[in-house]
């Protein structure tokens, strides 16, 4: 069944009815993404396919595989491995850049099935739209004529640091703990970037991504995306490469709920003040390497 675009007459928020996505297995027996399973016959390092319960049509939704670790996650891999994940996000951005009817490319990951990962493997996703969604278009909007992520310069916020690229907690962020990856370089998108930015970015997310788990002594169940230029043609000067961290829980086993006076209100109620947030992970070992 296809999927069915609608427009909230209220809000003029976008809905996609996605009907055959309710069908889908949830924690199915044996783990189809492993080498020799029902995805990845084959062994990889990194790999991927079609989303077989597709939330976009016409080969637009597919399925990252981070690992061929069954019991590994992203910040397991070490700095080489997580920079085969930079490496895969980019070049299937730029497959999908190069497809008639593309306009932009979210690569994701949710970790955890706290936050509704059905499948305890370390993957992620991308969605190929064929038009600007409406939260990367906000803040190209807000960027068209000065670049926030340009003009931020040194913080007390910023918790982690190398090679250009900075994680930073936001100046008002709505998850707790929530970080900001980005480099110093206005960098329009993931395949544009030369190799030592692929390693600053690798070694940076990696590095946040342990301290979040060292955070409260148990895997961070998080949400993880990346922003970057359209692929539509047109022209985004405001477009700087980034990826936004936001991890769930404000303290041990407490997850901060979004509720009904912030989605009925429209503003966000954060209970840790962000330079505390920022002070407790850098207080953190983070990666080795």
């Amino acid at each position: 069944m296809p999927s069915d675009v609608r427009i909230d007459p209220l809000t003029g928020d976008e809905v996609v009815v996605a009907a055959a996505r309710q069908h889908r297995p949830n924690l199915p027996d044996g783990c189809p993404f492993c080498p020799g399973g029902l995805e990845a016959p084959e062994p990889y390092d990194v790999g991927w396919f079609v989303n077989r319960w597709p939330p976009l049509p016409g080969g637009r939704a597919e399925v990252l595989l981070f690992s061929p670790r069954h019991d590994a996650s992203l910040s397991d891999l070490g700095d080489g491995g997580v920079r085969r994940v930079v490496d895969l996000w980019a070049d299937r951005t730029a497959e999908h850049a190069a497809r008639d009817g593309s306009a932009y490319v979210l690569v994701f990951e949710n970790r955890g099935p706290a936050v509704g990962a059905t499948i305890d493997h370390p993957h992620g996703q991308l969605y190929a739209f064929d038009h600007v969604p409406p939260a990367p278009l906000r803040e190209l909007e807000r960027a068209a004529d000065r670049c926030p992520l340009c003009d931020a310069g040194p913080s007390d916020r910023t918790v982690s640091a190398t090679g250009g690229w900075t994680a930073t907690v936001p100046f008002a962020p709505t998850w707790p703990y929530e970080l900001l990856v980005s480099p110093g370089d206005h960098l329009p998108d993931l395949p544009l970037t030369q190799a030592n930015d692929r390693d600053a970015f690798a070694c940076v997310l990696r590095d946040v991504l342990v301290r979040l788990d060292q955070l409260f002594d148990a895997p961070m169940p998080y949400m993880l995306w990346v922003h970057q230029r359209p692929v539509d043609g047109g022209d985004w000067p405001g477009a700087h490469l980034h990826a936004h961290v936001a991890p769930i829980y404000r303290q041990p086993g407490s997850p901060r709920f979004v509720a009904a006076g912030e989605l009925g209100g429209g503003v966000w109620f954060n209970p840790v003040v962000p330079e505390d947030a920022a002070a407790a992970l850098r207080a953190l070992p983070g990666a080795r390497g």
